[in-house]
Formats: C-alpha cells, sequence, structure tokens
C-alpha cells in the first residue's frame, strides 16, 4: 500500500480556503466545482484533466491507462502529488473523484456529489454525443478499475462517503436547486472556520 497523505500541510497559515468536490463521472462535479470557484474568486483544479493529458501524450484510451494504473503505482501517484502541491497553496475548488482521501488533513470543506449510474450514464452520452452502450461499458469498467487500485495502493474504500462534510444526489434536484445547496453549505462552513468575513452579502 501506498501512503500518501496531506495531513503535514495542517499547519501551514496564510493559505486561502480548500474546497474538494467528489463524484463519479456524469455525477456534476465539474460543473458544480467550476461554479463554486467563480463565486467565491478561487482558483479551479481538476485531476481529471492531467488524466486525460496523460492517457494523450501515451496516444492511449482512458480505459488503457486505467489498465497501465492498475500495474503502475506511479500514474495515480503522480497526479496525487499534483493535487497536494495544489491544495497546499491554498484558495481553489478541487474537482477530483480521490482528492477527498488524498486531502483529509487539508481540505476545509469536501463535498460529494452522486447520482445514479443510468443517470450519469445518460449525462456522459449526451454531452460526448456517443451512444449509451459504449458509454456504459467505458464508465463502468474505469469505476472498477479505480475502485480496486485505490483500495489496494491506499486502502481507500470509494464506497465510504463517512468522512465528507456534504453529500448530496444530483439525480433528484435540478441544478440550481443542488448548487443552492452546495453554495450555502460551502460559505457556512468557510465562514464559521474564519476562511471568509461573516455577516457579508448573502448572495456571496
Amino acid at each position: 500500500m501506498c501512503a500518501l497523505s496531506g495531513r503535514a500541510a495542517e499547519a501551514e497559515d496564510n493559505r486561502g480556503p480548500v474546497i474538494v468536490i467528489s463524484g463519479a463521472p456524469g455525477s456534476g462535479k465539474s460543473t458544480y466545482a467550476k461554479r463554486l470557484a467563480k463565486d467565491l474568486g478561487l482558483s479551479y483544479f481538476t485531476s481529471g484533466m492531467i488524466f486525460r493529458e496523460t492517457a494523450k501524450s501515451l496516444g492511449i484510451s482512458l480505459e488503457e491507462l486505467g489498465s497501465r494504473a492498475e500495474k503502475d503505482p506511479s500514474i495515480d501517484l503522480m497526479i496525487d502529488m499534483k493535487v497536494l502541491e495544489t491544495a497546499r497553496r491554498g484558495g481553489v475548488v478541487i474537482d477530483s473523484h480521490l482528492a477527498a482521501w488524498v486531502l483529509s488533513g487539508i481540505a476545509d470543506v469536501s463535498i460529494l456529489v452522486k447520482a445514479h449510474p443510468v443517470v450519469r450514464i445518460m449525462r456522459i452520452s449526451e454531452r460526448e454525443g456517443r451512444g449509451l452502450e459504449q458509454v456504459a461499458l467505458e464508465t463502468l469498467e474505469r469505476e472498477e478499475s479505480q475502485l480496486v487500485r485505490f483500495y489496494e495502493y491506499y486502502g481507500y474504500d470509494l464506497l465510504d462517503a463517512s468522512h465528507f462534510d456534504l453529500v448530496i444526489d444530483t439525480s433528484v434536484l435540478g441544478p440550481d436547486e443542488v448548487y443552492a445547496i452546495i453554495k450555502t453549505f460551502t460559505v457556512s462552513k468557510l465562514r464559521r472556520l474564519g476562511l471568509i468575513p461573516g455577516g457579508g452579502p448573502a448572495n456571496l
């Protein structure tokens, strides 16, 4: 098992808020993370882009890179180290499937967005203009790969949501309703932590 934790950075002072939004593909995490970063004046970072860029540079598919990552821990470790470096600078909303575990000692707010697999697959199919069957096969294979290798490498159980501050199902509410909950919760917690001024405008 590979040891990786953000707890060494807990003592860093004068950094801006670190917000993590996690979720499986099609759950809406990127949409909400980008919107929250814009509204709060924070940077936006996504670990998924690193994984896609790595696959592209090697000339292979995301599924093939996932298969390689099952045998080569350095691939996930490289991505996770970039997430750690970004978080330590602060002032960021991080969109990442694994960041809530990696940044357990750094993240000020940790949110999980989820949705029924059928809903997620339909969203991905519509977004990418690809057939449902192909998307379903690729999505489920990729998620099974992540589930296995993250547990083997780090001991992280991606099915355990107990350490998230907020868990919300995006398949039962509209996008604006989901975002309102996410933003209200995030602003409230950041104010309690003294990371943003209290008593400010309600639409912060």
